[in-house]
């Protein structure tokens, strides 16, 4: 059995183009591996094994015939289970779901990156409807921490952290509405990409909040964000959101390094209310591209107000139909807060609207003087499964809705984010670092991103702590 816990997709893609490993191999080791550690950590809640060597086989033939499998040749990928999956039911982390017939076809990023020669070993356990930040699911069962089983995983894409820290598989895709790929990518210490809004399809995936929703890649190293990311690329008629802007590619930029790019750290809002560890993150990540510059992100406090308003409501009119018939099949603090969504006046939502394109030309100012702006991810490192309160700056307060205070306010005016995985000796648990940019302006993040990960101030290791 091929094992392949330390390689990268990248690694394993050239392995496969190059005739030195098979795709079927590679599958296969994913497989197992995902037979072995998915009883105790839960990351998948489905498992599409003959389909993924049905792929395999077709992978190897087209090798063997001397056709161009694709850059992602052989690479094993999983997807949070709100992505339709032909021949399953489209949960969504929920009970309801599962009444669902199976779904038709495939969501369009899957066939992207099957295109591109990747292979789907199955569906990944998430929050209930994605409306959560701890990975945790009353339905399916915690998603757990590879690095320390008894904590967190991160939310809503949960199980995609859990899949990719454990080294089932090697790339995961999620969606991020408020933080939720930059949360579990912080917490299960691993590189994560929240392109810009629009810039990748949400075709044939389970809506929450579609004025936030973005998805996106979450992977162990760089190259395998650029390559999944190239990948995915593209206008599509099944969101009507998605940018008909011309596919432009990242990977051949990674390697240009960061003279020139202008780095600020986000002071004010994004400098107060989380952990020294957050802090510390930042400043290590700010030493080793050498910059002391702070600009401060006016507002900031604000926009995530708003965007938990427009979240609650946007979410509770989707919902309303399933809440008035099934209330009692949701996840009590999931049905709560949809409840209390559906009841915010429309004055309130309006004005939040409002707010965010105030908040985006505030934003977007600030990159006419740098490029890419240091935040942290998340507040803290993983709390333990079932904590419910945390204490920051000396208040105590809600794990579930505070992990995303540094993720809500850029995702809800859409621009482009890498999370990197800042470890500290002697702690066993990592945390992230947000890498934001201008509209469009992947390339950028990801080129730092990248410098940062080939220079080793961040790094993203297959996990040790695997036993439950």
């Amino acid at each position: 059995m091929t094992d392949f816990t330390g390689m990268t997709g990248a690694d394993i893609a050239a392995a496969v183009r190059n005739d030195s490993m098979t795709a079927r191999a590679a599958v296969e080791a994913s497989l197992a591996r995902t037979e072995e550690l998915n009883p105790s950590l839960n990351g998948f809640t489905a498992i599409t094994a003959e389909r993924a060597l049905s792929r395999a086989d077709s992978v190897d033939a087209d090798i063997a015939a001397g056709r161009d499998p694709g850059p992602l040749a052989g690479v094993p990928f999983a997807v949070k289970n709100l992505f339709d999956v032909k021949g399953i039911s489209t949960l969504a982390g929920s009970k309801i779901n599962r009444d669902l017939p199976p779904a038709g076809e495939d969501a369009t990023l899957i066939r992207r990156m099957e295109a591109a020669g990747a292979i789907l070993t199955g569906a990944l356990n998430m929050g209930e409807y994605a409306y959560d930040f701890t990975g945790q699911n009353v339905h399916d069962g915690a998603s757990r921490n590879p690095h320390d089983p008894d904590h967190m995983s991160g939310g809503s894409s949960g199980g995609s952290g859990t899949a990719t820290a454990s080294g089932m598989v090697p790339i995961t895709l999620g969606s991020d509405t408020n933080g939720s790929i930059r949360v579990p990518s912080s917490l299960c210490g691993l590189f994560g990409l929240k392109p810009t809004y629009g810039r990748l399809s949400r075709g044939r995936t389970f809506p929450f909040v579609a004025s936030l929703d973005h998805l996106g890649p979450i992977a162990r190293s760089t190259a395998d964000l650029a390559l999944s990311y190239d990948a995915m690329q593209g206008p599509d008629p099944h969101d009507p959101a998605c940018s008909d802007r011309a596919v432009e590619p990242v990977t051949g930029e990674l390697d240009r390094g960061i003279e020139g790019l202008r780095i600020a750290k986000a002071g004010g809002y994004f400098a107060s209310g989380a952990l020294p560890e957050a802090f510390e993150a930042v400043e290590r990540v700010a030493a080793a591209v050498n910059t002391t510059r702070t600009v401060d992100i006016d507002d900031a406090k604000a926009a995530r107000g708003a965007a938990y308003l427009i979240t609650m409501a946007e979410g509770a009119s989707l919902h309303l139909d399933r809440m008035r018939t099934r209330h009692a099949d949701y996840d009590p603090d999931v049905r709560d807060r949809l409840i209390a969504g559906a009841m915010i006046p429309g004055a309130w939502v309006t004005k939040a609207q409002k707010l965010r394109r105030i908040f985006r030309d505030t934003v977007l100012k600030l990159f006419e003087e740098v490029d890419v702006i240091l935040a942290p991810a998340t507040p803290c490192r993983a709390p333990k499964i079932g904590q419910q309160t945390m204490v920051l700056d000396g208040v105590e307060m809600p794990v579930r809705p505070n992990m995303g205070i540094f993720t809500q306010p850029i995702s809800f005016i859409g621009l482009p984010v890498v999370s990197v995985p800042v470890w500290t000796d002697g702690e066993k648990l990592p945390i992230g670092v947000q890498l934001i940019a201008a509209p469009w302006r992947e390339d950028i993040v990801l080129r730092l991103a990248h410098h940062l990960e080939k220079t080793g101030a961040v790094c993203a290791p297959v996990a040790k702590h695997q036993g439950s």
